[in-house]
């Protein structure tokens, strides 16, 4: 172990932090206000108007303490950089000390980027309970099925007790329904006492449609001509703006310590500044946490190759890599025959999709920003690709929330994991998929009026991309988002790992998470971008060859339901799954749905 890892502190740009044990200094850009006052424990402060609508005061104060800002009109606003929040997105704003927690793992440096299986995770639904320190009991479960990393969907304040998280507001501020800033970091720490690594997903892209105030006097903090499918859209461009956003990331992974972060939507996240916000943001976080293995995911629908350059030497330019649509949406027509919606674009060709997306990591045309010193069209190395077969998305927005355990039999799922475990691509779990989790997940969120109704609405058009409503159904049969059984029903049921399925489904996992950290983990650590085959075969047969120099991964696999022909491979297997009938060495046919993985060197 090496030595003790100090947190990285700076002077906050936005919001409130301690100066010495007992004050505090408070800052808010409000340029569209002549004064503005601190009402602090419920005695108001004059704050002192700083450059360019700036407003500052230090005051003393304790941890704990309450706060609001006043503006000229009298009206009392959150804190927009809260750490802590009493009781919710709309009330008081609380002091918090971040110093203070005792840290257990200080020698916790991360692991490399090579060696991460994710576990996606929404909080809420992860226990019955639905809190950070109710997760800690399960994170030894993770380790042993073989996960590396654990991903939470967004926990920053959002509005109500319930909801995905995807539409917070205050982007500092640990959801107080899941807990204290300190229960998130003890999940953290328990989390790198087992060698797991914690990333957490954030949304620059966009506020949630309540209690954001920011507009009220910052109206400089977004830009009305430039709309996104959310509303206005942020204005990057303007410096303010760009310190509450890379402060913010700044913060997750200094004071909660944080291994990673996954860039919500970064096709949303415009900006006409000669460096780019996502440049910026980047370069920023890579040279304050050089001496940790931070890693850096977008999702961005526009495929720009450029976010994902690595150097001569393999190093990552800026991003470690994006979220790979394509791939899941290709072998999902493939697995299950839906062809509506997202999925339409992949249906005309789906065997071509999927093995461009495997290779390339890319099916669709890409909108590039070149954004890297690279060329745009430069090789992506395929570790910079996160592969899964379902996420919160594809499960969530489907008209019932189904899980693929239910759409597709247990064998083809076996050898459908065992492709995602065995690419050289990232492996990604939505939580409760290591062991079979059959309980459905549903989109759910807390709001009443004009809002919940468009949700209700919005949620029929969701179902209609994501698979549509089965036959026999109609959209009057949908779970209500906003009723809470619905997000009671989307929790897992964690007597499930214990049925005969479930230690199966285990058992495999860890199995092939054993065999990706013995075999392909180290050919993705020598390799930056392998050269890569693919070999026609027979329809319903995917053959694959990557080389990682001297040595290549042979992938070979029957989708279909018949007994085919496999190209020839040299390798050793170190995977099989499907009768393969010996009667050459190697085998020259595989039963479907089958799979052989193999090493040659």
């Amino acid at each position: 172990m090496r030595g003790r890892t100090m947190p990285v502190r700076f002077k906050r740009s936005w919001g409130a932090d301690f100066t010495a044990p007992d004050k505090a200094r408070f800052r808010l850009w409000a340029p569209d206000e002549r004064d503005v006052r601190l009402v602090l424990d419920g005695a108001e402060h004059a704050m002192q108007p700083g450059d360019d609508g700036w407003f500052e005061i230090t005051a003393k104060a304790r941890a704990g303490d309450r706060y609001w800002f006043r503006l000229s009109d009298g009206t009392a606003v959150t804190d927009p950089a809260s750490s802590a929040q009493e009781s919710g997105a709309s009330g008081a704003s609380v002091l918090v000390d971040h110093s203070a927690y005792d840290w257990k793992t200080d020698s916790w440096r991360g692991r490399p980027w090579e060696e991460t299986i994710i576990s996606e995770i929404h909080v809420g639904g992860f226990t019955p309970e639905g809190t950070f320190r109710a997760a800690i009991a399960h994170l030894p479960h993770l380790a042993r099925a073989g996960i590396t990393a654990i991903e939470l969907m967004p926990v920053a304040q959002f509005p109500g007790g319930r909801g995905w998280g995807y539409d917070g507001v205050l982007h500092y501020a640990p959801h107080n329904a899941y807990g204290t800033p300190d229960d998130l970091k003890a999940l953290v720490d328990a989390a790198h006492s087992l060698g797991l690594m914690v990333l957490l997903d954030v949304v620059y892209n966009h506020f949630g449609p309540e209690h954001n105030h920011l507009a009220r006097y910052a109206t400089r903090f977004f830009n009305k001509d430039r709309p996104t499918p959310w509303g206005a859209s942020i204005a990057f461009e303007e410096q303010a703006v760009r310190r509450y956003f890379i402060e913010n990331a700044l913060y997750w992974l200094g004071e909660f310590r944080f291994d990673g972060l996954r860039f919500d939507a970064t096709d949303q996240i415009r900006d006409t500044s000669e460096r780019h916000f996502l440049v910026a943001l980047a370069e920023e976080l890579r040279q304050t946490f050089a001496d940790r293995e931070i890693h850096l995911v977008v999702e961005d629908a526009d495929r720009r190759r450029s976010l994902l350059a690595r150097g001569p030497d393999g190093a990552r330019v800026l991003f470690d890599a994006a979220w790979n649509d394509d791939f899941h949406n290709a072998l999902h027509v493939i697995a299950t025959g839906e062809t509506k919606g997202h999925y339409l674009p992949f249906a005309e060709d789906a065997w071509g999709n999927l093995l461009e997306a495997m290779t390339t990591g890319f099916a669709l045309p890409s909108k590039e920003d070149n954004f890297a010193p690279s060329p745009a069209d430069a090789p992506v190395a395929p570790q910079a690709r996160v592969h899964f077969l379902q996420n919160h998305d594809h499960i969530g927005n489907r008209a019932f929330g189904e899980r693929l355990t239910s759409l597709v039999k247990e064998e083809r799922l076996r050898v459908l994991t065992a492709m995602l475990m065995l690419m050289p691509q990232i492996p990604l779990l939505f939580m409760g998929e290591e062991y079979g989790e059959t309980q459905p997940f549903h989109f759910f969120c807390d709001y009443q009026g004009e809002i919940a109704d468009a949700i209700r609405l919005g949620r029929r058009d969701e179902a209609e991309n994501f698979g549509g409503i089965p036959q026999g159904r109609t959209a009057d049969d949908l779970p209500d988002p906003l009723a809470p059984e619905t997000f009671e029903n989307s929790k897992l049921r964690w007597s499930r790992a214990e049925s005969p399925a479930g230690r199966r489904r285990l058992a495999l996992i860890g199995e092939l998470a054993g065999i990706r950290q013995r075999h392909i983990v180290p050919l993705l650590v020598r390799t930056a971008v392998p050269d890569f085959r693919t070999i026609a075969g027979a329809t319903g047969v995917v053959a694959i060859d990557w080389q990682f120099g001297a040595a290549s991964l042979e992938l070979r696999i029957n989708l279909s339901e018949h007994r085919k022909a496999i190209p020839a491979f040299r390798g050793t297997p170190i995977f099989t799954s499907g009768e393969h009938g010996r009667t050459t060495d190697p085998p020259r046919e595989l039963a479907g749905p089958g799979i052989i993985a193999a090493i040659a060197s």
